[in-house]
């Protein structure tokens, strides 16, 4: 009923209004009641009709978000009518509500709804309220309020409820609260004599940018896969922010070195993906932001200096993944330590300063016994987790180190406050509500009734948007008087002395949250980084330089394990097959020459063999190997397989030659394979024919008769046409006379052609002429038989 009605004065003495805020309300309400009577009844029944919030209230400032015994509060806001009639009379006031004592009031205070008379507090009163015009129905209005701190009338060191309302009447209705906004307000006008140890991280992560493709220029130009990061790092950007903001306020850095090497190769000479082909058919363009990674850099070396830098395993490896898939494939854990060491030397290489190695931050900071056993296989003995994971059951905030066994250190960050700035801060109302509370707990947490100082520790979301990077800077500036708080490094949290009460039981694996488990990367995965893993080992181990190709690829492996690729599987997905076949690309480069089918005469050959390699360096440690399916029919080196080493310059041919013996005639179906010296298969095999064709000694008898009668039979034409000739040919070895014409001394010439009769042998008494027959051999064919 007090607050229903409305008592105001034009200009009250302090002395005046301490009376009206005290008492005139208990005097009023009994005279109130008995003279509205039913419209008393209706007023108390206003309340509850309000819940609906008609009007929307925002608090969109407020300032200083710690106020001074001798300041000024300044709140600035916006009201919009939400309803469907006009709102008449509007006015916004201050209501301070009571004292809380506990966080879980807090909690409380924050999630209730409309507007609760006992629980909200008094109004401030006529001077320190805004009249508004009058409100038609979607209408907003922005309002400005400014009171003296003393005006407050805040008691005892604390936190307060702080409430911003708007009073009207709706419809001509009487007047009553028709919205309200809360939020804290942490007054310690004197500094605390034992202070709580805060420690805040401030973590640079990134998701991944760089792709695993190697230029074939001989710097090896990066390929990006967008200029997306270059929108990160800009000033204005969400990496920007962090950096920017954060060189001014007492953090400790949580660095991903993946995203100090990626940001550093994009200082030089890179070039990014494009869907377009460009000069020459290449499906990349120069990127440009160079002087922007350039400038990044230099203010991240100048914020980090003279601080605690603690370096996540290069590509910051979902450990959770890795303990509860990646375990099921073999040779999946021993990638987190070499992702240790690059990590070290790559944070002092770029930025001059030597991380701390011995902390692992699992997702959300959730674990189980699996968990913990992962993280510390490569050498960090504190493992960040969440007050989820190890709850403790204490009227106070624990302290964050406390031993869980094996020489490993939980480092619990507190819940509430690691939560304080999730979701979307863009909305300034958001954001000061986010500031507000997190002062407002970490005040009860200092206040609380505990053995001894504690150590807080601060874990928030690994990759804070600008806007809520811009809200935890707000935050821990309110902080920066240093009255119930005081700054430490994760270092000097790490190393406390921990509080003797604290749960120490670290959870089992059913216990891990579902929602988490559900976004791991799969065994699939693995097995899938296992074959990449194999496949570069092998490639790496025939170069001559693998410098040249095996820390790039190593470090894209790295990123395949990557805590970022939660909740975007499809993207993780892609850049693991996007890796495979880069490489794949460059183990083709080394290859065999494909061989038709070739055919071998005689009983032995050489069968020649061409390896190509179009690297620009060359390669070594090379094992070319033949072998025959059918050694019987045809052997290599008096056996069925046969290997020779492989040395190859860069952009040259090599074509190795086999011994090969017959045996037998017939098809031989050969394969030729490359291996490593371990004896791993290297590439594809190739195979090709081999028809034999042997000469055996019975084939070259035949053909040695069938020469010899050719010649033979040569001689005996030759024989034939000199007797012919002989006949045609004078005594006197002239020529001339035609047939029948005798010679001086009245003797025919022997053998011309008229009877056939040869003077050196007896004459027949039955001549042949040689005319029947037609065979001018005559009677010489008959003298040869």
């Amino acid at each position: 009923m007090a607050e229903a009605a409305d008592f105001r004065r034009t200009t009250p003495s302090p002395s005046r209004r301490w009376l009206r805020r005290a008492a005139l309300p208990l005097a009023a309400a009994p005279l109130i009641a008995g003279l509205l009577g039913p419209l008393a009844a209706s007023a108390a029944a206003a309340p509850a009709a309000s819940e609906a919030s008609t009007v929307d209230v925002t608090l969109t400032t407020l300032t200083p978000v710690v106020p001074e015994a001798d300041g000024t509060l300044k709140v600035s806001g916006t009201v919009v009518n939400k309803g469907k009639r006009r709102i008449t009379e509007p006015e916004v006031d201050l209501r301070v509500g009571q004292r809380l004592t506990s966080r879980t009031a807090i909690d409380r205070v924050a999630k209730r709804g409309g507007y609760e008379p006992g629980a909200d507090g008094r109004s401030l009163g006529d001077e320190f309220t805004v009249k508004l015009p009058s409100l038609a129905p979607g209408i907003s209005r922005d309002f400005t309020l400014s009171v003296p701190v003393e005006e407050l009338d805040l008691g005892d060191g604390g936190v307060y409820q702080l409430g911003v309302s708007l009073s009207g009447r709706e419809g001509g209705s009487y007047e009553q609260v028709l919205g309200i906004e809360r939020t804290f307000l942490p007054w310690q006008p004197e500094a605390l004599g034992t202070k709580t140890r805060l420690t805040y991280l401030w973590p640079l992560v990134s998701s991944t940018h760089l792709t695993s493709e190697i230029g074939s220029d001989e710097q090896r130009t990066p390929v990006f896969e967008d200029e997306s990061l270059a929108k990160e790092i800009a000033p204005g950007g969400r990496l920007g922010q962090m950096v920017s903001l954060g060189r001014e306020l007492p953090v400790t850095w949580v660095i991903d070195p993946d995203l100090l090497a990626t940001v550093d190769a994009m200082t030089g000479n890179y070039r990014v993906k494009s869907d377009l082909p460009g000069k020459g058919g290449e499906r990349t363009v120069p990127g440009r932001n160079q002087a922007v990674a350039q400038q990044w850099l230099g203010a991240l070396q100048t914020a980090v200096q003279d601080r605690k830098v603690v370096a996540l395993p290069y590509a910051d490896p979902d450990l959770a993944s890795l303990a509860h898939r990646g375990t099921q494939v073999s040779g999946t854990l021993g990638r987190l330590q070499p992702a240790t060491e690059v990590a070290g030397r790559t944070v002092e290489t770029i930025l001059h300063v030597k991380p701390s190695l011995d902390f692992a931050w699992p997702v959300e900071g959730a674990i189980d016994s699996s968990i913990v056993n992962v993280a510390t296989s490569a050498g960090a003995d504190h493992v960040i987790t969440c007050g989820d994971s190890l709850r403790d059951d204490l009227p106070y905030t624990v302290s964050a180190p406390r031993p869980i066994g094996g020489g490993t250190t939980a480092v619990v960050a507190d819940a509430r406050l690691s939560k304080a700035f999730e979701g979307d801060l863009v909305h300034a109302g958001r954001s000061t509500l986010a500031v507000q509370r997190f002062l407002a707990q970490t005040l009860v947490v200092a206040l609380q009734d505990a053995p001894g100082p504690r150590n807080v520790v601060v874990a928030p979301q690994r990759m804070p948007s600008a806007s809520q990077a811009q809200a935890m800077a707000r935050a821990l500036q309110g902080l920066s008087g240093e009255r119930w708080t005081q700054p430490v490094d994760l270092i000097a949290a790490a190393e406390a002395e921990p509080d003797s009460g604290a749960n120490r039981r670290v959870p089992s694996g059913s216990q891990y949250p579902d929602r988490l488990r559900g976004r791991e990367l799969p065994v699939s995965a693995f097995r899938e980084i296992r074959a990449t893993q194999d496949t570069l080992k092998d490639f790496t181990g025939i170069l001559t330089s693998p410098e040249r190709v095996e820390p790039p690829f190593s470090r894209a492996v790295d990123r395949e394990m990557s805590t970022s690729w939660r909740g975007n599987a499809r993207a993780a997905e892609e850049y693991r097959a996007g890796v495979r076949q880069n490489l794949g690309l460059l183990v083709g480069e080394v290859q065999l020459i494909d061989k038709s089918q070739i055919t071998l005469s005689g009983r032995s050959a050489t069968i020649p063999v061409t390896v190509q390699n179009r690297l620009v360096q060359n390669v070594d440690n090379l094992v070319l190997r033949l072998s025959s399916d059918n050694g019987a029919r045809l052997s290599l080196d008096d056996k069925g397989v046969a290997e020779r080493p492989i040395e190859i310059k860069g952009g040259h041919s090599q074509s190795v030659k086999f011994d090969a013996k017959a045996n037998a005639n017939g098809q031989v179906r050969m394969t030729a394979q490359l291996y490593t010296e371990d004896g791993t298969a290297y590439g594809p095999a190739m195979q090709f024919t081999v028809k034999v064709s042997e000469a055996t000694p019975t084939v070259l008898l035949v053909i040695a008769g069938g020469v010899l009668l050719l010649v033979l039979a040569g001689v005996r034409m030759y024989t034939q046409r000199k007797r012919a000739a002989a006949r045609d040919t004078p005594a006197d070895g002239t020529g001339g006379g035609s047939a029948g014409d005798a010679p001086a001394g009245g003797t025919p010439p022997p053998g011309d052609g008229t009877d056939g009769i040869d003077p050196g042998q007896p004459s027949d008494p039955t001549p042949d002429t040689g005319r029947e027959s037609g065979d001018r051999s005559g009677a010489g064919e008959k003298v040869d038989r």
